[in-house]
């Protein structure tokens, strides 16, 4: 019997792109641009999302996949769990596999939540009496007992991730694929999440794939990482390494992002929507390199689609090793309590001298914890920038050891 979970052999995955990137809403207009093209042929312009992957999993391992936003980790997971098929290669699985690509995936809005799990319990393999063997722990996992009964149509994107990753951590799976979908809901439920993953790994030996942009989760719960990027793999090994490679060539790259129409974190339900964020050096300027002795801020744009009472924006801020370093919400400013619907923007100032040289990576959050009903929303940690003694402040040019470097006042008595 193999020792292999996984094997992928020069897997490459192609869309067909249609004639100047331009999408038809309707069918007038699809059949206008018909008419209007004639007899011309159809466009062969094609995207590779994936090029040429070759990979072997082991049983029992946890293989990081980390890499920047488009890079094709998702369409690797979701080629693995055959939502889609590869354009040329071969993949050979030994074993079920459970998978958590988007929020919902698998559930019927119209049914309840406790119909759902008997209904992604199946699509995932579970026989019925299995599922009625487990439904106690899949509820307490899930912590929303008291809307078991209530149309999943009616939950927030969190309470779905709870419902989806309960049915599948419990369905006991020989390979478990996890996409960032952990991102979304609050940070209590996420660590609870990978402490269950670390259990089904560590305690039963089963594989799990996980991507993610939480470098501090990667290095946690995996010991074997791979680097992707437009579609190529570009590094495999000790997560360490992996993640060092990463940070070196994309760290300091993205002092903002642009989260598009089909990406962006969002709460259907609270009708609330991440649009782009970005960091601001002391000239106003975006950048992604900032001077340890400026002041920078940290912007976040958003759009409210109805009045949310209470709305709460904060970040958290880590640096290159996943350490935690700190987090800020704008609750206490005045305006925080009547946004109705609109864009906004809420900008957090830091003063110079706070950070030490390191590279940092910034997710953001939305909530309303008031009320009966919560809008919990994060995004992944897709904003980084770095921060450097440009001037080689402090008697030489080396950096000091330390997450934090103020600049504190000394006396010589």
């Amino acid at each position: 019997m193999t020792d292999l979970a996984l094997s992928i052999r020069d897997v490459s995955k192609a869309y067909q792109l249609s004639e100047g990137g331009r999408r038809f809403t309707t069918l007038g207009e699809a059949f206008a641009n018909l008419l209007q093209n004639g007899v011309q042929k159809r466009s062969n312009k094609r995207f590779w999302a994936l090029r040429d992957i070759s990979l072997d999993v082991r049983r029992g391992e946890v293989l990081g996949v980390i890499g920047r936003n488009g890079a094709g980790k998702t369409t690797l997971l979701k080629i693995l769990s055959r939502v889609t098929e590869p354009t040329t290669g071969q993949i050979d699985v030994y074993g079920r596999v459970a998978s958590l690509l988007e929020v919902g995936t698998g559930f019927h809005p119209e049914l309840t939540g406790r119909e759902n799990i008997y209904l992604n319990g199946a699509i995932l393999g579970m026989g019925r009496r299995e599922i009625e063997a487990k439904l106690d722990s899949i509820i307490a996992f899930s912590e929303i007992e008291a809307f078991l009964d209530t149309p999943v149509k009616r939950y927030s994107s969190g309470m779905q991730v709870r419902l989806a990753f309960a049915v599948a951590a419990h369905l006991e799976p020989e390979i478990l694929l996890i996409d960032e979908v952990l991102a979304v809901g609050d940070t209590q439920f996420q660590k609870k999440c990978l402490g269950k993953m670390s259990e089904i790994s560590g305690g039963h030996g089963r594989t799990i794939l996980f991507v993610s942009h939480n470098l501090a989760a990667v290095r946690a719960l995996c010991s074997r990482a791979i680097l992707v990027d437009r579609g190529e793999l570009i590094c495999d090994g000790l997560v360490d390494q992996v993640v060092a490679n990463y940070l070196e060539k994309f760290g300091g790259e993205s002092g903002e992002v642009h989260w598009g129409a089909d990406a962006a974190p969002r709460s259907q339900e609270f009708g609330f929507v991440f649009r782009r964020a970005w960091v601001e050096n002391h000239h106003g300027a975006v950048s992604s390199s900032l001077a340890q002795d400026q002041p920078f801020s940290i912007c976040v744009e958003y759009q409210v689609e109805r009045h949310l009472p209470g709305l709460i924006i904060g970040f958290f801020m880590q640096n290159s090793q996943g350490v935690g370093i700190c987090g800020s919400n704008d609750a206490r400013v005045s305006r925080a309590s009547d946004r109705v619907a609109g864009l906004y923007i809420s900008r957090c100032c830091f003063p110079a001298r706070v950070l030490n040289e390191d590279v940092y990576q910034v997710q953001f959050g939305a909530d309303t914890p008031s009320g009966t009903e919560h809008l919990s929303l994060r995004t992944p940690f897709s904003l980084s920038f770095s921060v450097d003694d440009l001037e080689g402040h402090d008697g030489g040019r080396y950096k000091l050891p330390g997450v934090l470097r103020p600049a504190l006042e000394w006396h010589i008595l």
